[in-house]
């Protein structure tokens, strides 16, 4: 049975290293995992005033629905400053709430991320990583995934070059699907 994996991917900018790797990622996974890659960019920054009848903002109710209805769930994140970026912690805070209404509650869940430098984005998962937990996902802790990106081990279609990443990428896809498969 293929499971799907509500995916947020923690940077906005056109030609995002992280959604690179999130689009070679749902490639490797094909057959076991189909990606819902969910959109974050347009949520407006948490304001517990902006909730109406116990709904959000459109965009808010869109993100929530996409995850609730997902197996699973995926934070592809780079680092910023040493931590994860402002707009992914954004979509966690808004998917927390109302009060008793979160959709991350028991959500297998997985992290991963890519940055230029040699530990690729170790810190910034760290810190991620906590706040999954706090908010009651299940998150795998094993394998792990810090990547330093090299351009030319993807092709433009979001495929592999490298064979050596292609294997590490479906490594990683094979124990989230198992991770989920487990708790489902």
């Amino acid at each position: 049975m293929t499971r799907t994996v509500a995916v947020l991917v923690g940077s906005l900018r056109a030609n995002s290293i992280n959604q690179t790797v999130a689009e070679a990622l749902a490639k490797v996974a094909e057959g076991k995992l189909t990606f819902d890659f969910v959109e974050i960019g347009d949520l407006p920054l948490y304001n517990d005033d902006l909730w109406q009848d116990g709904r959000g903002p459109e965009p808010v109710e869109r993100m929530r629905a996409q995850v609730a209805a997902a197996d699973g769930v995926l934070l592809v994140t780079p680092e910023y400053n040493r931590t994860a970026p402002g707009v992914l912690v954004n979509a966690l805070d808004w998917g927390s709430r109302p009060w008793g209404k979160s959709v991350w509650i028991s959500k297998p869940a997985g992290c991963c991320g890519a940055a230029g430098g040699a530990i690729g984005t170790a810190a910034a998962q760290l810190a991620l990583k906590a706040q999954m937990v706090t908010l009651g996902m299940v998150v795998m802790g094993h394998p792990e995934f810090y990547l330093k990106f090299e351009a030319g081990k993807f092709a433009k279609d979001g495929s592999v070059e490298d064979e050596s990443l292609r294997g590490f990428l479906k490594t990683y896809a094979d124990a989230l699907a198992a991770h989920i498969e487990r708790l489902c």
